[in-house]
C-alpha cells in the first residue's frame, strides 16, 4: 500500500482543461478523485466524438500503459476536477507483485469492454432519449465508477457532451425521463430515481 501511495500524486484541472491528450507519452495511470471527465477524440478537421464519461472513482488509461503506446484519445475535465496520477513504474511494480491489483485490472478491462460494446449497440439502435438514459445509467457502473452519488452533479450541457447530442436535445430527453418517473432535475444536478429503469429505457 505504501508503494502505491508514494507513487501517486494529485493534480487539479479547471473546467475545459485537458487531463491528457491524444498522442501524449504514457507515464501514469489516472483516476478521478472528484469531478467529471469526458473521454473523446478531437480531430484536426474540427470534428469530435465523445466516447465515455468518467466520474468520481473511475480509473482510466491502463490500456495504453499495458501496450506501452501513446494515448489514443483525449480526456477533458467537464468541471473542476481532481485527478490521481499513479506513475508508470508503480503501476508496473503492482502488476508484478500484487495478485489483488491484477484481479482489479482484469475486472476493470472486462467492464470497459462491456461498456463499449453496449455503447455501440445504443448508438446504432436507440433514439436520443434512450441514449441519454443509458449515458446517465453508465455513470453508475459500480466497478468503473464506485464513487458516483445518486444526486448526479451534471449539467444538461455536460450530459449532451457525453451522449453526443445538443444541450437543447439533452434538455428535451430529461423532460421525457422525468415524465417517466426515472429522474428529477434539481438545482444541483439530476436526482436518479430509478437506475434500473434508466438502464432499460428504450427496450
Amino acid at each position: 500500500m505504501s508503494r502505491a501511495v508514494d507513487g501517486t500524486c494529485e493534480r487539479a484541472f479547471a473546467a475545459g482543461a485537458f487531463i491528457c491528450m491524444k498522442g501524449d507519452p504514457v507515464d501514469a495511470w489516472m483516476g478521478i478523485i472528484d469531478g467529471l471527465g469526458k473521454m473523446a477524440s478531437f480531430w484536426t478537421t474540427g470534428k469530435t466524438t465523445s466516447l465515455i464519461g468518467i466520474s468520481t472513482g473511475g480509473w482510466f488509461g491502463e490500456g495504453s500503459l499495458l501496450k506501452n503506446e501513446p494515448r489514443r484519445y483525449d480526456v477533458m475535465a467537464l468541471r473542476a476536477t481532481r485527478v490521481a496520477f499513479m506513475n508508470r513504474s508503480t503501476f508496473l511494480w503492482l502488476m508484478d507483485h500484487s495478485i489483488a491489483f491484477n484481479r482489479y485490472l482484469i475486472t476493470q478491462l472486462n467492464e470497459r469492454l462491456g461498456q463499449f460494446i453496449g455503447m455501440m449497440e445504443n448508438e446504432r439502435l436507440l433514439d436520443p432519449d434512450a441514449r441519454i438514459a443509458r449515458s446517465l445509467a453508465g455513470l453508475f457502473n459500480p466497478v468503473l465508477y464506485p464513487g458516483t452519488s445518486r444526486l448526479l452533479q451534471i449539467s444538461q450541457e455536460e450530459l449532451g457532451y457525453l451522449a453526443g447530442v445538443s444541450r437543447q436535445r439533452a434538455n428535451q430527453a430529461l423532460r421525457t425521463l422525468e415524465d417517466a418517473g426515472l429522474v428529477r432535475s434539481e438545482y444541483a444536478g439530476i436526482d436518479i430515481l430509478d437506475l434500473d429503469g434508466l438502464s432499460r429505457f428504450g427496450e
